[in-house]
């Protein structure tokens, strides 16, 4: 048995009234395939580019460990040169990834590279940020603390993307005063006997390529898997549903506040309560003896 999942929808390109009508409005991803071709970046941006770019640069580098209650609000993992770590990425497959690597600050000559495209959403100017992977490293299933629009540039390589809107929640095991799901579910083969409420769940799958562009709607959890070594560029529109800006604010105010007081108070016992209650919660709201 696999997930629920339907394929995303697929569009060669798309015009600004197209994207608000059919995606932005009902909320719903879509994959453009050919949105860039126009921007220097689609022939440029390799790994072997970043490295001539950005080799001496130090990078921050997370993998798949678990939540440890000494760790700060995305605290990496380890650091590395740009360089060591492309050449590790071609070498093997690795765990370390880089995420939210502000692309603008460190290397300014990669603006020249690409243009704030008009979807008819507000980008914000400030945060176009970068994400590596290795072959068949992946992300635990979250969504972002502010719940914005995301358009998720995929640039060399192969990369398997899940996602679920935020009606699916009851079903995903969700860490309370959290954003990701338990991270020892495999969303990419999921046990259904360890987590039944799964097999309610329904969303959606696509398959990325050098040049895609993924639009994810505000507040959608994604799991993003690299079927061959890559990167990607995100760019963020703020969330325009009150409700998920309401969200926003208080994640970003309260519940990211609240939870670093309790890891200080009570440390692991308060990560290993969280993991617990996802399981409560979720069975609790599905009836699950």
């Amino acid at each position: 048995m696999a997930l629920n999942l339907s394929q995303v929808d697929r569009v060669e390109t798309i015009t600004k009234e197209e994207f608000i009508k059919n995606y932005f409005k009902p909320q719903k991803p879509v994959v453009i395939e050919r949105f860039i071709e126009d921007w220097p970046a689609y022939d440029k941006w390799s790994l072997e580019y970043m490295k001539e770019v950005a080799g001496d640069k130090t990078v921050p580098l997370y993998d798949d460990r678990p939540v440890d209650y000494k760790d700060g609000f995305n605290e990496p993992h380890a650091t590395m040169k740009m360089s060591e770590y492309v050449d590790l990425l071609k070498r093997e497959p690795t765990k370390f990834r880089i995420f939210l690597w502000n692309v603008l600050k460190e290397v300014p000559q990669l603006q020249k590279d690409f243009t704030f495209p008009d979807f008819g959403l507000r980008l914000m100017k400030g945060l176009p940020m970068l994400f590596f992977g290795g072959r068949d490293s992946y992300t635990f299933m979250h969504y972002d603390i502010d719940l914005a629009n995301i358009f998720h540039f995929h640039f060399e390589g192969k990369k398997k993307c899940i996602l679920f809107d935020q009606k699916q929640n009851k079903y995903l095991y969700k860490i309370p005063h959290s954003l990701i799901t338990r991270e020892d579910i495999d969303f990419n083969d999921p046990d259904f006997e360890k987590w039944p409420a799964l097999k309610n769940a329904k969303g959606y799958i696509a398959e990325l390529e050098h040049g895609n562009v993924l639009y994810m709607p505000e507040g959608y959890w994604h799991y993003m898997r690299y079927v061959t070594p890559g990167f990607s560029m995100s760019l963020r529109a703020i969330a325009r549903n009150p409700k998920n800006l309401g969200k926003a604010i208080y994640n970003v105010f309260v519940m990211r506040t609240v939870d670093n007081v309790m890891r200080r108070i009570k440390g692991q016992k308060w990560i290993d309560w969280k993991n617990e209650q996802a399981i409560v919660k979720t069975n609790k709201a599905n009836n699950i003896a």
